[in-house]
């Protein structure tokens, strides 16, 4: 049997303020569903979606999106601006460099160069 990713569901507070987040960055329209969920279909990518929950995020994340960029710098300033917050410093090993993020509700991501 073969399977096929069909989307990554993010469980959040306010699925309509994170998707517009996540579609600013990644690109791609966001929608909004019924039932509380919004979903971006995302370019050349699995579709992202968002689903309510009632409590906050306790813990970390047991699961995360590495995000590819030309330019690390410029990519983290552009994801501060539309509502990210860094996670200590960016870090180069042999593999290249990277940045841990969190979006605005907290879920981490790390943006990827090299």
């Amino acid at each position: 049997m073969r399977v096929r990713l069909q989307q990554i569901v993010v469980d959040c507070r306010e699925p309509r303020a994170l998707v517009r987040f996540w579609a600013r960055l990644l690109g791609g329209e966001p929608v909004d569903r019924a039932r509380g969920w919004s979903y971006v279909d995302l370019p050349g990518m699995a579709r992202l979606a968002f689903q309510p929950v009632p409590e906050d995020r306790a813990g970390k994340n047991r699961l995360h999106l590495d995000l590819a960029v030309d330019d690390l710098a410029a990519a983290t300033e552009e994801a501060v601006a539309l509502g990210a917050a860094r996670v200590g410093a960016a870090v180069t090993d042999d593999q290249g460099s990277f940045q841990a993020m969190r979006d605005p509700e907290g879920n981490e991501f790390c943006l990827v160069s090299g």
